[in-house]
């Protein structure tokens, strides 16, 4: 499907919240593509993202699902609005064996209020993908609302 962003500075904006997340820097995530209505997030390897038998943890790969769909989502909202994710649903499909993980996402529906987007969760090794991990989610855009005839506001 393609989607048109509400607003022209859309990467921008998108780029601005990632790098505000920090989050995405202690766990070394890289924003490598945002167009209207997808994403893509990498994160390399590190021991310390690991779980007991040496594989991207669940943890990371629920992240990067998350992210990836919040912001294939964002990128189609207003300029001065905000994203939250409402839900989202993840199946495991294989170990995180590799050398890097690789999120991305497309939004499926855009409402009014409500987003949804499939997010799909790769792990690289030896130069191959494997699918890990596939997400669908529910995300909601929260419009800022302007106060300029608001005469409760002191």
């Amino acid at each position: 499907m393609k989607f048109e962003p509400s607003s022209s500075n859309f990467k921008k904006k998108v780029e601005d919240s990632f790098n505000r997340q920090g989050f995405m820097k202690l766990i070394n995530a890289r924003l490598i593509d945002v167009k209207p209505g997808y994403c893509e997030i990498h994160i390399p390897y590190d021991l310390k993202l690991t779980q007991q038998h040496g594989f991207f943890h669940a943890g990371i790969v629920s992240t990067v699902a998350d992210n990836t769909a919040g912001y294939a989502g964002f990128s189609l909202m207003e300029e001065d609005s905000s994203i939250l994710t409402v839900e989202f649903k993840l199946n495991l499909i294989a170990p995180g064996d590799g050398d890097i993980l690789i999120g991305r996402a497309n939004v499926l529906k855009r409402g009014r209020t409500l987003t949804i987007c499939r997010s799909e969760v790769y792990v690289v090794k030896n130069g191959k993908e494997k699918l890990c991990a596939a997400a669908q989610s529910t995300l909601i855009e929260l419009k800022n609302k302007s106060d300029k005839n608001d005469s409760s506001q002191t």
